[in-house]
């Protein structure tokens, strides 16, 4: 039977949907649709009437450039097809409805670097090598790899009067807000969505316990640190995290923004930890540096591009395939 292809605009259009993935998941879909500067849509594979996989395209609208970026390729569902079969009838449906709708279109954060490889390349995509970092936080002890020096600075910041915890009403997701805004205002290359984004995750309540959580920390009542994770599977994705080192240097709140993330991970029973975007490889990076500080492994991967202008895709695809 023939693989059906839809594609739906709004979640409140969507059939009953497991959510395996959460890069795909119809709660990460309502959360975007609600967040300015995004217009995302989910397209979902039928076999008959058999929902059988499902794939969350985010529209990043950044003038004068549309950016569209999937997370992993797609969230497969049970059924007797192999994966790659449905991906590749996902990929050539979405590449040719949508080639020239955006500026740019990325694939990132592939759980398996391999996969799809051949149909990315018949699709006119192009590689960029990328790294990973993965943190392992199911051992006895969680700081069993990590670096004497980052153990340290974690017990002075808490000795210090540093304070962990998880954000739950709407003024410590402003103060975090306000604080990370100000963190990334000079990462160049770094992009925050807004408040709503992380408002509506608040707004979820206890179904945000599978989605993704707001991690803080404070001192004297101020959050001078903090963090945004995701959970997916027996996985935890952190996707930002910053702090006001240079004001408050001895309670080092960028290093327990991560450490309150990765605890909180453990004690709900995850096994991993992995940091979103590791950087480009051999290439001086320094958060890469900061985060590998904290024991995890580092992995290599590949994002797939495909650029609207023809011309300058083809120069891309002989740089880098």
């Amino acid at each position: 039977m023939a693989i059906r292809l839809v594609t739906y605009e709004h979640s409140e259009a969507l059939p009953k949907l497991p959510d395996y993935n959460v890069f795909h998941s119809v709660s990460l879909f309502r959360i975007l649709e609600r967040t300015s500067g995004y217009s995302p849509f989910m397209l979902v594979a039928f076999d008959g009437e058999k929902p059988i996989a499902k794939m969350l395209c985010i529209i990043r609208r950044s003038w004068p450039m549309q950016k569209c970026v999937i997370y992993d390729c797609c969230d497969y569902f049970d059924t007797d097809l192999k994966h790659d079969v449905i991906f590749n009838e996902l990929l050539s449906y979405f590449t040719s409805r949508n080639r020239q709708n955006f500026s740019v279109i990325e694939f990132r954060n592939l759980s398996e670097p391999l996969f799809g490889y051949k149909y990315f390349r018949k699709n006119g995509y192009f590689p960029i090598r990328r790294l990973r970092v993965i943190n392992s936080i199911h051992h006895s002890t969680l700081d069993k790899w990590m670096g004497a020096s980052r153990k340290r600075q974690i017990q002075l910041g808490l000795k210090n009067g540093a304070v962990m915890g998880v954000a739950d009403n709407k003024q410590e997701v402003r103060d975090f807000f306000r604080m990370l805004k100000n963190y990334y205002s000079s990462k160049i290359f770094k992009y925050l969505p807004g408040m709503d984004f992380f408002m509506e995750l608040l707004e979820l309540g206890k179904d945000s316990e599978r989605v993704g959580k707001i991690f803080t920390v404070s001192y004297e009542g101020k959050i001078i640190g903090g963090s945004f994770c995701l959970f997916s599977g027996d996985t935890v994705f952190l996707l930002f995290s910053g702090g006001m080192r240079k004001s408050y240097p001895l309670l080092y709140p960028g290093v327990l923004a991560v450490w309150n993330a990765m605890t909180y991970s453990r004690e709900k029973g995850y096994s991993h930890f992995e940091f979103i975007d590791a950087g480009l490889p051999f290439k001086k990076y320094g958060y890469r540096d900061f985060i590998l500080r904290f024991g995890g492994k580092q992995l290599s991967t590949r994002r797939w591009y495909r650029l609207k202008w023809g011309w300058l895709n083809r120069i891309m695809e002989k740089i880098y395939v």
